[in-house]
């Protein structure tokens, strides 16, 4: 599963997702992509979960790239514990996903129909709402 080698912080802040995605926004390597339409953190578990069922369906023909990176570690307390007694360990990894950002990209001379066909499969392993796009100068 993907997760940084190391951090500056061990925990950090929950924060705020407000606003769309500034980066990432174009099918920028492969011919079709994944693009969230909504906010959400995407564990790592997630992340490797779509990217099996996509490279599954495609039998290993074509190239699926990930463009997002799980670099925020998300905390959690032992079960049954009481308030307070400071910061619970970090337990998994999550990439903060805004709307506009293409998270999976497929390509490699692969046609459409099994493109969409191996994302459809990705997208129900996501816990967002998401869409196929395809790159603006894909020609079918």
């Amino acid at each position: 599963m993907l997760m940084p080698k190391r951090v500056k912080r061990r925990r950090v802040h929950k924060g705020r997702i407000k606003g769309n995605a500034q980066r990432g926004t174009r099918v920028d390597f492969g011919d079709f992509g994944i693009k969230a339409i909504e906010t959400g953190r995407i564990t790592s578990r997630q992340i490797e979960a779509a990217r099996i069922a996509m490279t599954r369906h495609l039998k290993r023909a074509g190239q699926v790239w990930i463009r997002i990176f799980p670099d925020k570690p998300m905390t959690k307390k032992p079960a049954e514990t009481r308030m307070g007694k400071g910061k619970g360990a970090p337990e998994f990894w999550v990439a903060v996903v805004r709307p506009g950002r293409v998270m999976f990209e497929v390509g490699g001379g692969i046609d459409f129909a099994l493109a969409t066909e191996a994302m459809r499969r990705a997208q129900q392993k996501l816990p967002i709402k998401t869409k196929v796009v395809t790159r603006p100068d894909y020609i079918a």
